[in-house]
């Protein structure tokens, strides 16, 4: 092969490496440093009121400033969101690459990476909403009791 020919495919290649690989990379270490940045901020004000207030509640502190946990509820309804998404955007490029198989003039190879990116959006959208109504179902009466402390504690 020419050195040529193989820097082409590699250029060519360059953006599914970079969406694929370093993109992914790139989010887990920016959001890993804002937790951490956040952590950090959360014992430097907790220092700060010792410091200041050596009295003080300590644990109270802590609750009041430690970020809310996701209720149940929650967690299943973005479960649901991301399901519904990924099924609309499944069925969307489904239907982008029959029109596009239909009017011709595209590579069958270039519609075979379009008909497999639509069936595995799909196929994650519906595992995703399995998830969700399975959920939903399993954990019906923990939700309904944690809906009531809620209830009580406010």
């Amino acid at each position: 092969m020419d050195s040529k020919v193989i820097w082409i495919d590699f250029i060519e290649m360059l953006p599914v490496i970079l969406c694929g690989c370093v993109l992914p990379i790139v989010f887990i270490w920016l959001e890993t440093r804002r937790k951490i940045n956040e952590s950090k901020d959360r014992m430097q004000i907790v220092t700060t009121a010792i410091e200041k207030h050596p009295e003080m509640d300590v644990e109270e502190l802590m609750k009041k400033i430690s970020p809310k946990k996701k209720s149940l509820k929650e967690k299943l309804l973005s479960k649901l969101l991301w399901g519904s998404i990924c099924a609309f955007l499944g069925i969307s490029l489904l239907g982008i690459g029959a029109f596009l198989d239909y009017k011709g003039g595209m590579s069958p190879y270039d519609l075979q990476q379009i008909y497999v990116a639509s069936t595995i959006l799909i196929g994650v959208g519906i595992a995703f909403l399995i998830n969700y109504y399975v959920g939903k179902r399993m954990l019906a009466k923990e939700i309904e009791a944690e809906q009531n402390n809620l209830t009580k504690q406010a």
